[in-house]
């Protein structure tokens, strides 16, 4: 008999390793039956791993063995390949990409990818950054990507000016997303060029949807990426909000110095 919680989590955890990814894990009143345990104990344990990411579920529901996430590495000097990228062929771009190059997985091996494009009242928090005053319509696209069945999604919201995105309908069509060449391209065929980009960089803990979404354990934080697309003639044309789950996530960032 397991004399603490912390002893059968270790038994447990054992027992998950045996077991397959995403495959439903035993019940709190199986647990305590099988190991002879009060039931608090069971579901302490049970807690403590979902806790270590050893296993995944919502509370007083069904378990399963948590299907590892996929660590993505996000350099700034994406935004260069983007753009270059952006002035290639349809071809060129549409067997790149720069979200693939972060997560190392091709398009071809993504289990879900959904979008939602939507005309909104632009966010305070978000309008700040436009210069515009709230409630400017502009053009919001959510992504929801996950790279392996069972497992977390990764998450991005868009937003661009609707005077500004208006110019190209086909950016409010969903059915052409995954867009060949990403963002910097749709930027293109509005006739904008981007010449900087600023991250603003904050992090928090997350909501319980971001939570649930993108299965990220109790007590993990979320790096939030906030980035800022300024054109040539000074204007915001794009502003990113990406939530990082910090457990599967690092941010590489060079900067060259000019030489003395």
């Amino acid at each position: 008999m397991a004399d603490t919680y912390l002893e059968l989590a270790d038994r447990l955890a054992r027992v998950a390793q045996e077991m397959a990814p995403g495959q439903q894990f035993a019940t709190v009143p199986e647990i305590a039956r099988n190991y002879e345990v009060h039931r608090n104990t069971a579901s302490r344990a049970i807690q403590h791993l979902k806790e270590r990411g050893v296993l995944t579920g919502k509370k007083g529901g069904k378990t399963w063995v948590r299907v590892p996430p996929i660590r993505a590495v996000r350099r700034n000097t994406r935004y260069q390949v983007e753009k270059d990228l952006a002035l290639k062929s349809e071809e060129e771009r549409r067997g790149n990409g720069v979200s693939e190059l972060d997560s190392g997985v091709s398009l071809s091996e993504i289990h879900e990818d959904t979008f939602e494009h939507s005309v909104v009242d632009c966010p305070a928090h978000v309008a700040d950054f436009f210069g515009f005053p709230e409630g400017t319509k502009v053009l919001r696209r959510k992504r929801v990507r996950r790279h392996r069945q069972g497992g977390g999604s990764g998450t991005s919201v868009s937003y661009i000016p609707y005077d500004l995105a208006s110019r190209n309908p086909e950016l409010f069509d969903e059915s052409r997303e995954p867009w060949p060449g990403g963002t910097m391209h749709q930027l293109h065929t509005l006739g904008v060029e981007v010449a900087r980009i600023d991250d603003h960089i904050t992090a928090s803990m997350p909501t319980d949807e971001e939570m649930e979404l993108q299965d990220i354990p109790q007590g993990v934080p979320v790096i939030r990426v906030t980035k800022v697309s300024i054109s040539t003639n000074g204007r915001v044309v794009e502003v990113t909000e990406i939530p990082l789950p910090a457990d599967r996530s690092q941010l590489i960032y060079s900067t060259h110095l000019e030489l003395w």
